[in-house]
């Protein structure tokens, strides 16, 4: 991999896609964290997408079209985080937000929690544990102004793996991509149990477009981001075991 032409690649990626431009610095540290995915996905599996135009848009850019929901100096906790995204790239474009990657698989979470500590990142904590068990810890129930996932389950179990984790005031901002408006209207009688109608009132979809170049190829994928202000608090009956949320969603 060439680093001027990575640089090139990322630049213009963003650009496409109108994010603000990152630091040289944080470049630099892009493309470090693209190596680094390469050569660990050959023992570890931890992504399908190896190519690099292909980690630039759908890994790093995808990540990065949430970061301006995210006020300055917030906690943020990224449920499921898998190999890092969008927990690593939000760390690389916004030092001020402090992270919890959390993840059940212990290898994928020894891998961001070293990647992280390599990229020189102080903003990411790393924790292995289930989200239905984490999020009755008193020291982390509401205690997050926004909860993130991606790619990790379906809207109405989401929302009982993600909202309790957020304080009251804070935001679920739940990136999905087909079928978002349909899971959406499945996920009313969640949002109102675990947040309250009035946070239901004040959900929104953003539909969105990746674009972007790949192997040649240009290219547009719709993207839907979820933004729900959560109004009220969670009961303290949820989250349910995962077995129960699994097989009846609210």
């Amino acid at each position: 991999m060439e680093r001027n032409a990575f640089i090139n690649k990322l630049t213009r990626a963003l650009d496409d896609n109108g994010i603000g431009e990152l630091s040289e610095s944080q470049k630099e540290q892009m493309f470090a964290l693209t190596e680094r995915l390469i050569e660990a996905n050959k023992v570890m599996n931890l992504t399908a997408i190896t190519d690099e135009d292909g980690i630039i848009l759908r890994h790093f850019v995808d990540s990065l079209l949430i970061s301006e929901y995210f006020k300055q100096n917030s906690t943020l906790i990224d449920v499921g985080c898998g190999a890092g995204f969008p927990t690593l790239p939000l760390a690389i474009a916004r030092s001020d937000l402090k992270i919890t990657a959390l993840d059940s698989t212990e290898k994928r979470i020894r891998y961001v929690s070293e990647t992280a500590e390599w990229l020189g990142l102080t903003n990411v904590e790393a924790v292995a544990a289930r989200a239905e068990e984490f999020a009755n810890l008193p020291e982390r129930r509401e205690k997050y102004d926004y909860a993130t996932a991606r790619a990790v389950a379906s809207l109405p179990i989401l929302c009982e793996l993600t909202i309790p984790f957020i304080k009251v005031g804070g935001t679920l901002v739940a990136m999905k991509s087909k079928g978002a408006r349909e899971e959406f209207e499945l996920s009313r009688s969640a949002i109102r149990q675990l947040a309250g109608a009035s946070s239901l009132e004040a959900s929104k979809l953003v539909e969105t477009m990746l674009i972007g170049n790949i192997n040649g190829e240009e290219i547009g994928e719709n993207r839907t981001i979820v933004v729900m202000n959560k109004l009220l608090s969670t009961n303290k009956r949820f989250p349910r075991k995962f077995a129960q949320i699994k097989k009846t969603p609210l």
